[in-house]
């Protein structure tokens, strides 16, 4: 199933009889959403941890229309999950310019995924300026499929995946750091929603070391949207991810997201159990 296909197949259903807590103070209906996620979305045994993030967002706006631009994500990606999973949503605050929105996916083995979205209106300001330099890797043209040593993860087959800098999966590099040029095969996927889906897309940046397969799990994923226009040229973005340690069985890795013009999108952080 498409991006799009899954992420509209969402239904929403109001239980009358459980009751979340408003701002205000007062009592409404809690209202869940449902999503059946396909096969061809899995990572192991769960769902693939963009994905998940993703559909917590989406059930979100979906609950909360007119929004302020997405600034900030927290996940946290407690268990495993497939099939049909239900998403509940609580605003946590909402102020003048800011507000505070969890979201919470459940499947059949409890919560799987637990999300934290920060949205913040704009304003003005005298300070309006990158402070990150482009990259300077090679261009889509001159990179080269990602998985050559061998497909990835099922949920990979959505994407194309170019590597630009660095060395693929299970390649034994000593290398830390890898660029990938990457966008959905579905055509159709856009918007901030899409975006959140593949800035997941690269393996831990220590998965290069490896030389044979072993498990690997994604804990904790922190995003920092730095622009409000998240448009580029084909679908294609650019992802960075960097190893910074990887000791006792856990691994910390610095991200980011730019487009095709290498203007800087997304800055983010993700803690790993590695198996290996």
């Amino acid at each position: 199933m498409s991006f799009t296909e899954l992420v509209s197949s969402m239904t929403a259903s109001v239980n009358e009889s459980r009751s979340g807590e408003a701002q205000s103070g007062s009592t409404q209906p809690e209202t869940t959403h449902s999503v059946t996620i396909s096969e061809d979305w899995m990572q192991g045994r769960t769902t693939y941890g963009g994905l998940s993030a993703a559909l917590c967002l989406q059930a979100v706006m979906n609950e909360y229309p007119g929004l302020p631009p997405l600034r900030s994500a927290q996940i946290n990606f407690v268990g495993p999950a497939g099939g049909t999973v239900s998403i509940t949503t609580r605003v946590m605050r909402q102020g003048k310019s800011v507000a505070y929105i969890s979201a919470e996916m459940v499947g059949d083995k409890g919560i799987a995924t637990h999300a934290v979205f920060c949205f913040g209106t704009s304003r003005e300001s005298k300070l309006n300026r990158d402070f990150t330099d482009k990259p300077c890797v090679p261009g889509i043209e001159e990179s080269t499929d990602f998985f050559k040593l061998g497909p990835g993860p099922v949920f990979t087959a959505n994407f194309d995946c170019l590597l630009s800098v660095g060395e693929p999966p299970m390649s034994g590099t000593d290398l830390k750091e890898f660029y990938i040029w990457c966008r959905h095969r579905d055509q159709s996927a856009n918007g901030v929603v899409a975006l959140l889906s593949i800035a997941d897309m690269p393996p831990p940046a220590v998965l290069p070391m490896f030389k044979e397969f072993a498990p690997i799990s994604s804990m904790t994923w922190m995003m920092n949207f730095v622009k409000e226009d998240l448009s580029t040229s084909d679908g294609w973005y650019l992802l960075r991810s960097e190893a910074e340690n990887a000791q006792d069985g856990y691994s910390s890795q610095d991200m980011q997201v730019w487009n095709s013009d290498k203007e800087l999108l997304i800055t983010g952080r993700q803690s790993v159990a590695i198996f290996y």
